[in-house]
C-alpha cells in the first residue's frame, strides 16, 4: 500500500499512520510532510523504525529550503516517480 502524507508532523496523528503500515508499504512524503524528513526529528526516528520506505518529494523540500537538512535514509523522488509509485500499488491512503 502506498501511503502519502501532506501535512505537518505536527497536524498528523502519526501514532495511527504507524498502526496502519505493514511490512512492504511505501510512504510518501509530499507538501508540509516533507519536515517529517529532516534528520535528527523525532517523527524521522519513528518513520525509519518502522518497515516501510519512505520517500519525499524533491520539489516540496526544495521549495521549502530544506535540501540539505533532509536524512539521507529517505529517498528524493520527482513528480515522475510519485506517479510511478502511485501504479505500482493499488491501493493508496492519504493522511
Amino acid at each position: 500500500m502506498l501511503h502519502i502524507l501532506q501535512h505537518s508532523p505536527f497536524h498528523t496523528d502519526f501514532e495511527s499512520l504507524l498502526r496502519c503500515v505493514k511490512h512492504g508499504d511505501e510512504l510518501l512524503l509530499r507538501q508540509d510532510a516533507v519536515i517529517a524528513a529532516l534528520s535528527g526529528t523525532k517523527a524521522l526516528d519513528l518513520l525509519l523504525a518502522a518497515p516501510i520506505s519512505i520517500y519525499a518529494l524533491q520539489e516540496d523540500i526544495e521549495a521549502r529550503g530544506l535540501t540539505a537538512q533532509i536524512s539521507t535514509g529517505v529517498g528524493k523522488v520527482s513528480y515522475t516517480d510519485f506517479v510511478a509509485l502511485t501504479v505500482k500499488h493499488e491501493q493508496h491512503i492519504s493522511w
